[in-house]
């Protein structure tokens, strides 16, 4: 780890432990019927959030992972407190590379699959954040990991004009390249993924470049393992290529965040 990494995770930490008593205390359980059925997710807002335009983060969980757990380990809201972060809940959901039968939670992968019913999900939460409180269009964001993260993808190909940003982690797109359109991302791979192989999420991250007519790499903030590919298009993309596996990286919301605040739409 360089010195420079190490200064900027001991200081996204001391931001975590300092903000935690105010924030993760404030998260409230958020309920929308949707085509019948009930959904939900855990969402925090800032005191303000009615009165001042207010960013959005939508996070999802990975295959068989819940709202909970996504809001401890993704932890946006502490590391955004100025910033609506809604954690939403997948339904059973067969999975691609694991759990054919569906007996656990996720994502639909494809546009049409499951009946579009997760962005009919995020159609209709964004919908009625907009009613309660002052949304700023220009900065709507979605992050996700693993299938959660196939499943930001896909929001990138359905409903690639309603986010500023995506910062999907250990995923890829199983179909729907051809609906992508430019948009500034920051994908985060392990190398030694064993589920999500890394030759994949490599491919992926060649995709994206090309689409979003991007230059040769440079250092990003002096981050370790963080790589910023201007964009001709105003559409950069950030790699963060780590040495671990399929995991979500504890420095990861820090960078998640930090690339979120550099890009908003025009």
């Amino acid at each position: 780890m360089s010195t420079s990494f190490y200064k900027f995770y001991i200081l996204a930490l001391s931001v975590f432990i300092s903000i935690t008593a105010t924030a993760s205390d404030k998260l409230e359980h958020y309920e929308l019927i949707v085509d019948g059925v009930a959904r939900e997710a855990l969402i925090y807002t800032p005191s303000n959030a009615k009165t001042e335009l207010t960013p959005v983060v939508f996070a999802f969980h990975g295959h068989g992972g819940t709202m909970e757990h996504a809001s401890r380990s993704f932890g946006y809201h502490v590391q955004w407190p100025e910033s609506i972060v809604i954690y939403m809940q997948g339904l059973n959901t067969p999975g691609k590379l694991t759990d054919p039968d569906g007996k656990k939670t996720g994502w639909q992968s494809t546009m049409g699959d499951q009946g579009d019913r997760d962005l009919k999900f995020v159609d209709a939460a964004l919908v009625n954040l907009k009613k309660d409180y002052r949304v700023d269009d220009k900065r709507v964001y979605a992050t996700g990991h693993s299938n959660g993260g196939g499943f930001t993808y896909l929001l990138l190909a359905a409903r690639g004009d309603r986010f500023a940003a995506f910062a999907p982690c250990a995923a890829f797109a199983v179909k729907d390249f051809n609906s992508f359109k430019p948009k500034p991302v920051l994908h985060i791979a392990g190398e030694n993924d064993p589920l999500v192989k890394f030759t994949w999420q490599k491919m992926m991250i060649d995709k994206i470049l090309k689409l979003n007519q991007c230059g040769e790499g440079k250092s990003w903030h002096d981050i370790d393992g963080c790589t910023l590919y201007e964009s001709i298009l105003k559409a950069p993309v950030v790699t963060y290529i780590h040495s671990g596996t399929h995991n979500f990286p504890s420095e990861a919301p820090a960078i998640i965040v930090k690339f979120f605040k550099e890009n908003s739409k025009p």
